[in-house]
């Protein structure tokens, strides 16, 4: 028989989070990621804008979860965005210290007996010009989670390679529709309109959350079994 009320908890920035209704459109992957699982699991998503791998640890975030962590429970965690900034000391780590960071959150999911799940750092919307091709985003931090979940044998979900190849499959101009790209005086918290190429609208945060259930499916953990067949990307932007 299924357990019921399986949990899943989201360390992550503002990629993931989730956002009170005063900021609309804007929303994280974390936000919208329940509606691609049946009603047995039940997510709490602990993202928060502006934190790294790193600061996450040092304001307490991760033991408040590991405090209510039982066996059987998931650990989704996303960072990379914040880690990468170098005139924030209070956020930066090196590649190494990241890998470090990293292994705590893996250890102390797996010493309450729960399955943590790495997630390397979603695209941003950066693209070449000419090509219309879009970069890889914070390029060592991807590869060092990737060599993470090699070393400790984690479950990973390549967010960073699925979400530029869906970018590419969308173009430049469909993106802004993902992105937080809106016009002046349509929503109230952006009255002068957003060109913000790193947060996401409703919408992109619905395809971000498909994306990583969908890979999260393709796991072959107990978790891959409660996927549900919602299809959202079958709508592209044009």
């Amino acid at each position: 028989m299924p357990k019921k009320h399986l949990r899943v908890f989201i360390a992550g920035d503002s990629t993931v989070q989730t956002y009170d209704k005063k900021w609309e459109p804007k929303a994280g992957w974390g936000q919208m990621i329940s509606q691609f699982f049946s009603s047995e699991i039940m997510f709490e998503n602990h993202a928060i804008s502006g934190r790294s791998s790193k600061s996450f640890i040092n304001e307490g975030r991760l033991m408040r979860i590991l405090r209510v962590m039982k066996p059987n429970d998931y650990l989704l965690i996303q960072f990379g965005h914040n880690d990468a900034k170098k005139n924030r000391p209070e956020l930066y780590t090196s590649v190494g210290d990241f890998k470090k960071y990293l292994k705590i959150y893996v250890d102390g999911a797996r010493q309450r007996g729960a399955t943590p799940i790495l997630i390397t750092p979603i695209g941003r919307r950066v693209f070449n010009e000419a090509t219309g091709q879009f970069n890889v985003s914070f390029p060592e931090y991807v590869q060092g989670m990737k060599e993470v979940a090699t070393e400790l044998d984690v479950p990973l979900v390549d967010l960073s390679a699925l979400s530029i190849a869906y970018y590419n499959k969308i173009g430049p101009k469909g993106t802004r529709s993902v992105f937080l790209h809106t016009e002046p005086g349509v929503y109230p918290a952006f009255p002068k309109g957003s060109q913000d190429n790193t947060h996401f609208q409703e919408y992109g945060a619905i395809q971000m959350g498909n994306l990583v259930s969908r890979a999260i499916q393709n796991l072959d953990i107990p978790l891959s079994n409660y996927v549900i067949d919602v299809d959202y990307l079958s709508s592209i932007p044009k």
